[in-house]
């Protein structure tokens, strides 16, 4: 053993020695309880960051210390290795994309080898590679057959100059990020996968899915998204058009005062004569941040109240949710109040507190109405103006109630959107609005003007990409035939590399005939192939079930039923772990997958990841690091500069894993003074600590007083740590009490045999706690202080209760030097925790009553005086 502790050259040995004897190579063996770990992969963007750092080492604790409690478990990993990026670099640097994965592919795993991750890579995943991406075509074909598969028009950002599709993201201001072109809506066929067959199974799962953070259960309830509320037929006037409209707050029916439809709705195009205007909308269609519409010259007839009102076009309209079509109540829709005031749409209070409704008749007389077309309780109409795009603005109502805030003119500045009771509403005025709600929906059905209808915010997954760099969808269109799958016996359809990337003129599929021209499977005659790829979340969405099988073809359908011993052992993932950002579309496409193979009869449970586990971000200088902001720290520096041990253990010391971890240059010392200092005190007593036969632990009567307390604080140590890890995986609570038990070793000087047993029994104890953490200096003292290397295959060290138990000592109780009351108290406890002890005992609460403590006197180890005054 050396005397100063050199990082890299101990880790190097490590890292070979664990390779050599392949040591995280996983087996089947039903005998041994299996533990699943998962870290969600990587992008193989070429360079590792602290956030890839966190995530993994967070993993292989959990791996570590799992294996050490006896279980078998898998740990692989893998790359979603499909994406834009990589078509980027092809434009940028003339290399095709497949060169530039897999070479950024062999950087990353070298650095996550080199911070000592005990991944199983007989298991490694590529998702670009043809026997990975075979199978996302084996599951679009199993979807076509069941009807989750199909082809419809949809919308798509389009860059006329460039001739292709762009990602939202790559639209900046309405504009082409490559040639700053103004972007289109155009419509293309497109195929979608049918998650919203699922919608409901996939929402009541939620509740039952308790090893997932609350935040991350209700961000996924969201997004699914149900709705009860009603259709409702509203009839456009001077035509025979019908627009239905869904809404769930019919209880504000008599409240609406414009009505939307979205850019794409079929009525657009037929009430709209200024095209070009439509035209502006669409381009900003499904852009929140801004409220755009076009006012189609059209009004609508509220069946509730027979007044007409005007149709808009309106960016924030959805086609794919509801009808595509809403009614608009500014007064209690914020989103629809902020229209109204860009539009100058008039606003009229339908619903006020319970506890102003009298204010509120009050009120309602202060209105003064436009002079009425149409009139009834409170409603408000006006004639078509042909010479405005907008309609004529009656005046908002003055005054305002419960939520609203009193603005200029008398205005009200934002919609009351809670609940209260109903004011100029007919015959519904005075009920509250969920009684009004009931009765409303009844009223409709009852009188033929629509129904109740349930409708989920979860919209069928658009996975056409016009993009090279994906997996190409299983499919060919016959002049004879039409759309013909391609046979499962014919998978893969491989990806050509015979492509050229110019970033124009559309997918560079289109310029491979090799590719594009081919046979029908029915007919036999001339096909064309599909050009558009698969979005790249079908290849996250089930690439944890591949790991279960070793490199090599894997047997899908009918021979998985023979070989799916491995599917069904290690299935479903125990411990899940990723950034909270996948807190949605990865983990929702995820919980659609496992269902159709559920349906597929291939397994027989629903949710694919029994605990997840979010970390926070990394933070330094008060911001997420990126390279944009200028405050990366290279995890190569801190390989170079401290070791892999001390990369990681500050990165699980220095914040709870699901907390952000705010970056600090002296933690990161002062995990390295740590660790030097636990090598200095092995290697100090590595003579000592190398003689066998002494390590066996004496019994703990027979132990000095001096010796006792070593020994009392490595069991209360192993418990500590073992709790700290089970209990929510508090890392940074566990090495700080493994801190405390080496500050004890570091005053402790053994004087005898027994004193040398408990004194290696503590070291042990440490390096054991440690070895999860820092592996590589855990297996390095293992080694120097005489047992044979392989910490890593080493047992998890047991507590006992007995030993671990504070020695205690009687207390007494004075109240103004009266005995009132004796406690036992832990050997050894601060003054402010006697204090406190004595304070809380109910005897001595009960006799001090109410007076004032004046003083309380420690005589430390004896008693506790309390002077109260009279």
């Amino acid at each position: 053993m050396e005397e100063r502790y050199d990082p890299q050259k101990v880790e190097v040995t490590w890292q070979k020695y664990w390779s050599e004897r392949n040591l995280y190579k996983t087996e089947l063996n039903t005998s041994l309880k299996k533990f699943y770990c998962l870290e969600m992969f990587p992008y193989p963007s070429g360079e590792i960051h602290m956030g890839h750092v966190r995530n993994y080492a967070i993993g292989d604790v959990i791996a570590r210390y799992k294996r050490m409690r006896g279980y078998n478990v898998l740990h692989p990993m893998g790359w979603d290795a499909f994406g834009l990026p990589a078509e980027n670099a092809a434009i940028k640097h003339g290399v095709h994309p497949s060169e530039w994965t897999h070479k950024n592919i062999d950087k990353m795993k070298r650095q996550i080898n080199r911070m000592g991750f005990s991944y199983d890579w007989e298991r490694e995943v590529t998702t670009c590679r043809p026997e990975y991406y075979k199978w996302n075509q084996w599951f679009f074909l199993k979807m076509l057959q069941k009807g989750l598969a199909y082809r419809k028009d949809s919308y798509v950002n389009w860059c006329p100059s460039c001739g292709t599709v762009l990602a939202n993201e790559q639209v900046i201001d309405e504009k082409c990020w490559r040639c700053e072109s103004n972007v289109v809506q155009r419509e293309l066929e497109q195929w979608f996968l049918k998650i919203t067959h699922y919608a409901e199974d996939l929402l009541q799962a939620c509740d039952e899915m308790k090893g997932w953070p609350e935040k991350v259960v209700t961000m996924q309830r969201n997004w699914i998204g149900k709705s009860t509320g009603v259709e409702v037929d509203f009839r456009i006037e001077g035509t025979e058009e019908k627009m239905r409209i869904f809404t769930t707050r019919q209880d504000t029916l008599f409240g609406a005062t414009f009505v939307c439809i979205a850019p794409m709705h079929p009525l657009a195009d037929r009430l709209v004569s200024d095209k070009e205007g439509l035209g502006k909308v669409r381009a900003r269609y499904g852009r929140m941040d801004e409220k755009y519409g076009l006012f189609t010259g059209f009004y609508a007839i509220n069946p509730m109240n027979n007044e007409k009102i005007p149709v808009y076009v309106a960016n924030f309209v959805l086609m794919e949710y509801g009808t595509g079509a809403i009614m608009s109540v500014p007064a209690h829709d914020q989103r629809d109040f902020e229209f109204a005031q860009k539009y100058d749409i008039p606003v009229r209070v339908v619903i006020v507190p319970e506890n102003r409704t009298q204010n509120t008749e009050h009120r309602a007389q202060e209105t003064t109405p436009p002079p009425p077309l149409l009139q009834g309780e409170g409603i408000v109409s006006y004639a078509p103006s042909p010479s405005n795009s907008n309609p004529p603005t009656p005046p908002l109502s003055k005054g305002g109630w419960g939520g609203f805030v009193i603005g200029g003119e008398g205005g009200i500045t934002e919609a009351y959107e809670d609940e209260g009771i109903l004011v100029n509403s007919g015959q519904f005025s005075g009920l509250r609005s969920d009684i009004a709600r009931q009765e409303i929906a009844a009223f409709i059905e009852g009188n033929g003007l629509g129904k109740s209808v349930v409708n989920y915010k979860l919209r069928d997954w658009g996975i056409s990409r016009q993009r090279y760099w994906g997996t190409p969808i299983p499919v060919v269109y016959c002049d004879q035939c039409g759309i013909v799958p391609v046979p499962e016996k014919d998978l893969p359809v491989i990806l050509p590399e015979d492509v050229r990337f110019t970033g124009k003129g559309g997918s560079p599929l289109l310029e491979s005939e090799k590719f594009l021209y081919t046979v029908c499977p029915t007919c036999g005659g001339k096909a064309r192939r599909e050009t558009d790829t698969m979005d790249t979340f079908v290849d996250s969405s089930w690439y944890f079930v591949r790991y279960c099988f070793k490199k090599g073809e894997i047997a899908l359908d009918s021979e998985l039923r023979t070989s799916n011993s491995e599917l069904k052992y290690w299935m479903p993932v125990d411990q899940y772990i990723g950034g909270v950002e996948h807190a949605v579309l990865h983990l929702l496409y995820s919980r659609f997958f496992t269902r159709v193979l559920r349906d597929l009869g291939l397994i027989n449970f629903s949710e694919p990841f029994t605990n997840l586990l979010t970390q926070g971000m990394v933070i330094k200088d008060g911001a997420k690091m990126s390279k944009s902001k200028g405050n990366v720290v290279d995890p190569n520096y801190l390989l170079q500069k401290y070791g892999a041990d001390t990369a990681r253990l500050f990165s699980l010391f220095a914040a709870p894993p699901e907390r952000d971890l705010d970056w600090s240059d002296k933690g990161v010392e002062g995990a390295y003074r740590f660790l030097n200092r636990l090598w200095g005190i092995v290697y100090k007593n590595r003579e000592a600590l190398s003689v066998k036969g002494k390590e066996k632990k004496e019994s703990m009567y027979r132990l000095t007083s001096y010796a006792l307390r070593l020994y009392r604080k490595s069991h209360q140590t192993i418990k500590k740590v073992t709790t700290d890890i089970e209990r929510e995986f508090h890392f940074n609570t566990a090495i700080a009490v493994l801190m405390e038990l080496v500050n004890e070793i570091t005053s402790f000087e053994p004087q005898s045999d027994e004193d040398r047993a408990v004194f290696r029994f503590a070291i042990e104890t440490v390096l054991l706690l440690l070895s999860p953490f820092s592996p590589h200096i855990a297996e390095e003292l293992w080694e120097a202080i005489g047992n044979k290397p392989g910490i890593f295959e080493q047992k998890w060290p047991e507590w006992d209760d007995e030993a671990a138990k504070e020695e205690e000592i009687e207390l007494v109780i004075q109240v103004n030097g009266k005995l009132r009351s004796k406690l036992m108290i832990p050997l050894g406890l601060s003054d402010d925790g006697i204090k406190e002890r004595a304070l809380e005992e109910q005897r001595i609460k009960e006799i001090i009553g109410g007076k004032t403590i004046k003083k309380v006197i420690v005589v430390k180890g004896k008693l506790v005086n309390i002077v109260t005054g009279y």
